[in-house]
Parts: C-alpha cells; sequence; structure tokens
C-alpha cells in the first residue's frame, strides 16, 4: 500500500499508509482490552482513564473486573478476540503483571493472538523481557513536553524506537493531538520518520470526566461536532495527514470512531455470543430483554416457579440470572403477559458487556410503574 494514498475512514478518521494489525483489529472490534493498572507516575492532564480507575490498582478486561485468570479468558472468549491490547496506567509499571498475562494469552490462544502494550515508559530491559514472552507490539506515548527532534530528554524514547525491532517488536507512537502544539509535532513527526518506525498513531484530544476540569483550565473547549473531542485537535490532525506525505504510516483515530466504530464493533460480537437467543439485538450492539425482577426474595428458585405458572412460560423462553434475581425473555413475550405477573417487569435495554450498563428500562405492569415512581420521587 502507497503511502501517499489517503485512505478515509469512518466517523472522520482517516490514514495513510498500512494500519498497524492491532489497529484492524480493534475497528473490527476483535481487540481484548486489558486494563492492567490505573496507577501511572506521569499524570498528563489530559488523561481520559474512569475515575473508578484512575490511579487505583485494578485490572479490567474490558469491562469485566478481573479478579481471576480465568476472567481475562472468558472475556477474550466472549468477543472472539484476535488479540489483546496492553492499556492503563503505565503497563510498565506492573511488568511481572504484563508478563503473566501475556504468557496466558498466548498460551491459551496461539502465537496468531496480537499483543500490543502502550506504555509512557522508555524501559528497554522491560520491553525486552516482554518481548522474550510474546509481546507484537509497542506504543510508546512521547509526552507532550518532549515532541520534536528526540534529542536530550527525548533520547531514551528515540532508544526504544531503534532497538525494538531487534527484539522482534513492531514499533509505532501513539499520541494525543493537542491544539497549541502542531510545530512541535510536526518536528516529532519528522524524526520518527527518520527512524523509519512502523506506524504513528494520531487520537483526537477529548474530554472525559476525570480531565474536564484540567482541560477547561487550559483554554480547551469541546468541539460539537465531534462528541467529546476538543476543539481544534480535528482540524490539526487532518492537516497533518493530509499535508504532510510522510514515508511512514500515519493513522488519525477520532474520539467518535472509538465508540462509533470499535466499541459497536465489540458489543455485537459479544451480543451475538454471549445475549439468550430471545433476546433483541439493536445495530448499536445493545440488546432488548423482559426483566421480571425478583426484589429480596430469598427463595429465588421458588420465586421463579411461581413466575414461571403465572405467565405461562414455556422452557427455552427465559432464563433465571441468580446474580441478578431476575428472570429474562422476550421483550415482546413479557408485554404479553405482564398483567399477569405479581412482581414488577420492565422492557430493558442494556449493553451486552460483563457490567450490563443499562441504557433504558420501560415499565410494563402496575407493579413497574409503582416501582419506578418511588425511585424518582426518592431522588
Amino acid at each position: 500500500m502507497d503511502v501517499r494514498d489517503l485512505h478515509p475512514l469512518p466517523m472522520a478518521s482517516s490514514y495513510r499508509g498500512q494500519l498497524s494489525p492491532a489497529c484492524t483489529q480493534c475497528a473490527e472490534g476483535r481487540k481484548l482490552v486489558l486494563f492492567v493498572t490505573g496507577l501511572c507516575r506521569f499524570r498528563c492532564f489530559y488523561c481520559p482513564v474512569s475515575p473508578a480507575r484512575n490511579q487505583i490498582d485494578v485490572v479490567y478486561a474490558n469491562e469485566r473486573r478481573v479478579l481471576a485468570d480465568d476472567d481475562v479468558l472468558d472475556e477474550a472468549r466472549a468477543i472472539g478476540a484476535g488479540g489483546t491490547g496492553i492499556t492503563g496506567g503505565d503497563p510498565l509499571g506492573v511488568v511481572d503483571r504484563v508478563e503473566h498475562y501475556v504468557r496466558l494469552l498466548k498460551g491459551a490462544f496461539g502465537p496468531e493472538h496480537d499483543i500490543h502494550l502502550y506504555t509512557h515508559e522508555p524501559h528497554p530491559a522491560k520491553l525486552e523481557r516482554l518481548a522474550r514472552a510474546g509481546l507484537d507490539e509497542v506504543r510508546l506515548h512521547i509526552p507532550h513536553y518532549l515532541w520534536g527532534p528526540l534529542s536530550g530528554g527525548g533520547g531514551a524514547y528515540r532508544d526504544i524506537l531503534v532497538r525494538a525491532p531487534t527484539w522482534g517488536l513492531r514499533r509505532g507512537v501513539e499520541i494525543p493531538v493537542i491544539p497549541g502544539k502542531e510545530r512541535e509535532l510536526r518536528r516529532l513527526l519528522r524524526a520518527l520518520e527518520a527512524l523509519r518506525i512502523d506506524f504513528v498513531n494520531l487520537n483526537e484530544l477529548e474530554f472525559s470526566e476525570t480531565n474536564e476540569q484540567l482541560l477547561r483550565e487550559r483554554g480547551f473547549r469541546q468541539d460539537p461536532r465531534n462528541g467529546w473531542g476538543v476543539v481544534g485537535s480535528r482540524a490539526i490532525a487532518e492537516r497533518i495527514v493530509g499535508e504532510m506525505r510522510l514515508s511512514v504510516p500515519v493513522h488519525y483515530c477520532s474520539s467518535r470512531f472509538k465508540d462509533g466504530v470499535q466499541l459497536r464493533e465489540r458489543l455485537l460480537r459479544r451480543a451475538e455470543r454471549t445475549a439468550p437467543s430471545f433476546a433483541e439485538r439493536t445495530t448499536d450492539g445493545t440488546v432488548r430483554l423482559g426483566v421480571i425482577e425478583a426484589g429480596d426474595t430469598t427463595d429465588l428458585a421458588g420465586w421463579a416457579d411461581g413466575m414461571v405458572r403465572r405467565a405461562g412460560l414455556r422452557p427455552g423462553s427465559y432464563r433465571l440470572v441468580p446474580g441478578r434475581a431476575r428472570l429474562e425473555l422476550a421483550p415482546g413475550l413479557l408485554r404479553r403477559v405482564a398483567r399477569r405477573v405479581p412482581a414488577p417487569a420492565f422492557e430493558v435495554e442494556e449493553y451486552p458487556t460483563a457490567d450490563a450498563l443499562e441504557v433504558e428500562r420501560e415499565p410494563l405492569n402496575a407493579r413497574a410503574r409503582s416501582q419506578a415512581s418511588a425511585s424518582v420521587g426518592g431522588v
């Protein structure tokens, strides 16, 4: 593929040259996101990591909290993962943990399971060790105050990029596009071109719950065209990708692409593999279910038997979910029998993820409407 050719992607993203194999998998929803720690000593002002993870030493596989190795493997299987992206925080701060997961994933899914890692830390010994364990790709996040010719303080990053191929690693740089730093960014890209690295990924700078205050204090504003993107970030990226004829591949990834393509595709894959057959799947990757809630009953099995009899449900048309104390069935079926059900009945739309984030719920009987009214009144 000619690096001079411009290739548009959905949601205003684009690239020149060859996408990293990891980026291709992400766009297809086939990349497990393994968040190995929220700890990071760099504390960038634009860090978007959520409050539930930021500077907290926790592990998540996609949205699933990891308490055992099986949590990681089960989540990978749930999306039919072709690879894993290891992120944080800074993963190299817990390098023993990262090595364990690299070996675990390669052992379970084979050498073709592509694993890439993001890091701020230019630590050759750690990266060489992970390469021996099976890591395929490193993505360096070079701090914005070192953008330029990679001399002086940037020399440590230059050293990693030069040496990584000898360890068998693809090597790239992934950074946000920060308004006001275009000149420095262009100088950095020329330095990276001279090093003939494998790719550069430019991410749209975006607001999050964690970084909003710091971004606004620095004068950044939200771009209404681009979801949570920052005004000016997209324009700079488009100029760079459109104008600079670099001999290394450059990929611009918008904030809307991450949600509208990468996340959506992953949700669709997970729904296909994990949602019950009676669930209704949406084009956004969510699922719709009929839900009968048990409340605080101590005999869940007995309660479920009673609901099944009262509603006249047939085997295979429902499932009991003990962890959520509820019966699930097709929303259309529940609409037809909701009046006969002596428990709150709802139509629910939710993500097919481990945390089952709820998008919307509609009461289908008097008990559900009463519960919904009481909940609103208690706010």
